[in-house]
C-alpha cells in the first residue's frame, strides 16, 4: 500500500508545463503549444503553479530548470512547474483536466485573472503624456 502511495507523488511522472508553452509572444517555433488568441503574456512558473493549486492540483516549481529552446536567460524565463495530472491508478486528479491540452487552456485563461496581474494594470498614462509633449517645429528663413 505504502509503494502504490508514494508512486502518486513521485514528482518524476508528474508533467511538465514550461512558461514558453503558454507564451503569446513565442512563436510554435520557440515553444508555444496553444494559439496565440488564447494564450498569455510572457507567464511565470509561480502565476502557473498558483492557477495550478487553485485547481486542486499538485504542482512543483523547479526554478532552477530552462526550456531547451529558450534562448534568453534572464531570470523572467527560468523555471518549470511539474503538475500531477493522473493519480496511480490512472484516473485524472480533476474530472475537468484530463490532459496536458486541457490543462494549458485552463492555465492561459486563469492567469489573467489572479491578482498580481490585475493590479499591474495602473501605468498606462505615461504614454499619453509623452505624446502630448511633443512641440512642431518651423523652419526659420
Amino acid at each position: 500500500m505504502a509503494d502504490l502511495q508514494k508512486l502518486s507523488t513521485d514528482p518524476d511522472r508528474f508533467i511538465c508545463i514550461y512558461p514558453a508553452f503558454i507564451n503569446s509572444k513565442k512563436t510554435i517555433a520557440e515553444g508555444r503549444r496553444i494559439s496565440v488568441e488564447k494564450a498569455v503574456q510572457n507567464p511565470t512558473c509561480v502565476e502557473i503553479a498558483d492557477v495550478c493549486r487553485a485547481n486542486k492540483l499538485n504542482a512543483i516549481i523547479e526554478g532552477d530548470k530552462m526550456y531547451t529552446r529558450e534562448l534568453n536567460r534572464d531570470v523572467q524565463y527560468r523555471g518549470r512547474v511539474r503538475v500531477q495530472l493522473r493519480n496511480e491508478d490512472g484516473s485524472p486528479c480533476v474530472d475537468k483536466i484530463t490532459s496536458r491540452k486541457s490543462l494549458l487552456f485552463r492555465i492561459a485563461e486563469d492567469i489573467p485573472k489572479l491578482k498580481t496581474r490585475t493590479q499591474k494594470t495602473g501605468g498606462g498614462d505615461q504614454a499619453v503624456q509623452v505624446e502630448g509633449s511633443k512641440k512642431s517645429k518651423k523652419k526659420k528663413k
